[in-house]
């Protein structure tokens, strides 16, 4: 019944010209990335093999020239056409998360696929697979969302699987995400508050667990606590971090001018950009950035509140909360608002998985909101609860 619905709802939509509004935030901090990239890895580039202090940033431009080139080809492709891919992108997905093992550790973790050199880190693209996958899934099981064997339970089977192939990489702070990102995708399909009340709780004793078991967890969470305990170990990241936040004020200490980016702070050009943001932008930079990440979300929610299907309605919630989520935890790590963990600054990062498939993501989004409804009018696939 509820399919019929939706296709229904697909009959004479004629498609709007692209969302400005969702498309310039993005554009933006791309802009920001770049710049900040630059600036932030030229110490780094200058003392590695290459003594080539671009060679960051012409990597970094390359993968955003490819982004974009994907990004119009996905605006442009029918997303209600996507759901005929769902059993190759999950076949592929399980392949190349099973793959990654067989390949070398890279700073202690295997998530990467290396080939000519290059390096592919395919939970990136399962983020994106598996929010495809469970946007099919509840849309074609809508009505038993709240049944946990019949509705639930084939979406925490997908979710479990990839969760924890991912978690033994390892790599828990990706785990996270996609967890999280699942989790408003279940409230969002009509999902029982006391069945995601349970999967909470069961996934903060997991957590728990995977901290306790391995000693370098235990390590971060220490550091979290107290950094200044140990600060030449446990409580460095997070208090060489702290220093480039401070030493910013309001206006920041100049572009190109941090002092922490000099050998201080590990990863200054991926996981702790943020902090370099904040030296050199100062506190009006940060906000800058942490109100661009807002409008697009709020955006974003606005797609998937007014798209015409449950198909495109979850597709767009995945997609917004799958970048939120991880601007959050990256946001939150380089403040000590939580212990360390390997998460990224979408669009601002170096990194080219995560660029290629990020701006794939909003290709998708933007496509969801060219067919979506303009009024304030209930959607066909609108959802149970509401955005």
């Amino acid at each position: 019944m509820h399919r019929n619905s939706d296709v229904k709802g697909e009959i004479a939509v004629r498609k709007r010209s692209i969302d400005w509004y969702t498309l310039i935030p993005v554009l933006l901090m791309l802009c920001v990335g770049i710049i900040m990239v630059l600036s932030a890895s030229s110490p780094t580039s200058v003392t590695g093999k290459s003594k080539d202090a671009f060679l960051f940033f012409r990597k970094q431009l390359m993968w955003i020239g490819i982004g974009l080139v994907i990004m119009i080809i996905t605006a442009n492709y029918n997303y209600r056409k996507l759901k005929g891919f769902v059993v190759p992108a999950a076949a592929l997905a399980l392949v190349l998360l099973v793959a990654v093992f067989s390949f070398e550790e890279i700073n202690g973790a295997r998530s990467w696929i290396i080939i000519g050199g290059n390096q592919f880190q395919p939970s990136e693209f399962v983020k994106l697979c598996l929010i495809l996958m469970l946007s099919r899934l509840i849309s074609v099981k809508k009505s038993k969302m709240e049944n946990f064997g019949k509705g639930l339970l084939p979406a925490l089977s997908m979710i479990g699987v990839v969760c924890g192939l991912i978690a033994l990489e390892p790599d828990l702070g990706t785990a996270m995400v996609i967890a999280l990102t699942s989790l408003i995708m279940l409230y969002a399909g009509g999902a029982s508050w006391k069945h995601l009340t349970g999967l909470v709780l069961l996934g903060t004793a997991l957590l728990a667990a995977a901290i306790a078991i391995e000693p370098y967890r235990i390590n971060r969470v220490t550091g979290f606590l107290d950094p200044f305990a140990d600060p030449r170990y446990t409580g460095y990241q997070i208090i060489q971090s702290l220093y480039a936040i401070g030493s910013g004020g309001l206006l920041g200490v100049g572009l190109g001018h941090s002092l922490q980016k000099f050998g201080h702070i590990p990863e200054q050009h991926t996981d702790f950009i943020f902090s370099i943001v904040s030296e050199e932008l100062g506190f009006i930079g940060a906000v800058f950035i942490i109100f661009l990440f807002v409008f697009f979300g709020a955006r974003g929610y606005r797609i998937a509140k007014n798209s015409r299907d449950t198909f495109g309605s979850l597709m767009a919630c995945g997609i917004t909360t799958m970048i939120l989520v991880e601007a959050v935890i990256n946001i939150a790590v380089v403040t000590s608002s939580m212990p360390v963990t390997g998460i990224t600054l979408p669009f601002i990062s170096y990194g080219g998985s995560s660029l290629i498939f990020k701006m794939a993501a909003v290709g998708i989004l933007l496509n969801i909101s060219a067919y979506a409804q303009t009024g304030n009018s209930t959607s066909p696939g609108a959802n149970n609860h509401e955005f």
